[in-house]
């Protein structure tokens, strides 16, 4: 390792701030392994899907399996790796959470983009909310495919009873990064729509998460549409 790939002794002289992505990753890993550096396995470790590039962001897409396939990094490194990743999450989240009023789609979205956008399968969430509009809890209603099926009124609205719940938002993700809503978003928005009609517990919104981007289809109209017909 040459002088200018010591991290930890960068970081004593000059912070974190002056080190690269592989540095900062090098100082996390600790350690080599023969004939790699510890920056020389960050490297590996950044640049798993881009070849050439570092990008930090993969640590996000990364599994315990794609890790520990990597020469030098066994399972400890890779655990490290991944819970730096979730802690990323959780510092974005505790950062957006100040500002989160769940009147505002904009700051809903800002709070579960970091949670939702990396996901690899459809996630759709429940935010169960009182008469004030403040949560009560929120719930994973399912992953994978979020249609008719698996994301069902009934079983929406039992949630909501039991809570307690007066309002409710959805949020779902769209793993291609483009957040239209599908022909099938928006008949399971419907349905939901009509189905708290009736149990006087209203739908507020329900939000598609993309890749930094999303679509509330209170503001895109879906649910005034509804109304109307």
């Amino acid at each position: 390792m040459n002088k200018q790939e010591m991290p930890y002794e960068r970081f004593m002289a000059s912070g974190s701030a002056s080190l690269t992505n592989a540095e900062l990753i090098a100082v996390i890993l600790r350690t080599g392994t023969s004939g790699a550096s510890a920056v020389d396995l960050a490297r590996k470790v950044l640049e798993i899907r881009s070849p050439g590039r570092e990008a930090l962001s993969v640590l996000y897409d990364l599994t315990l399996e794609d890790l520990v396939s990597i020469r030098g990094i066994g399972q400890v490194k890779a655990v490290k790796l991944l819970c730096l990743a979730e802690l990323s999450r959780r510092l974005y989240r505790e950062g957006a959470r100040p500002s989160l009023v769940f009147t505002s789609p904009d700051t809903v979205a800002r709070y579960y983009m970091e949670q939702l956008r990396h996901e690899k399968q459809e996630t759709a969430l429940l935010l169960l909310l009182d008469n004030a509009m403040a949560l009560i809890r929120e719930e994973t209603l399912s992953i994978g495919t979020v249609n008719a099926a698996l994301v069902s009124p009934r079983e929406i609205f039992i949630r909501a009873v039991r809570a307690g719940a007066v309002h409710i938002i959805l949020l779902h993700n769209h793993p291609s990064g483009d957040p239209t809503p599908s022909r099938e978003d928006i008949r399971v928005t419907r349905k939901i729509l009509e189905a708290g009609e009736m149990l006087e517990i209203r739908l507020a919104d329900h939000l598609v998460i993309g890749d930094r981007c999303y679509t509330s289809m209170k503001e895109a109209g879906y649910l005034e549409s509804y109304e109307r017909e």
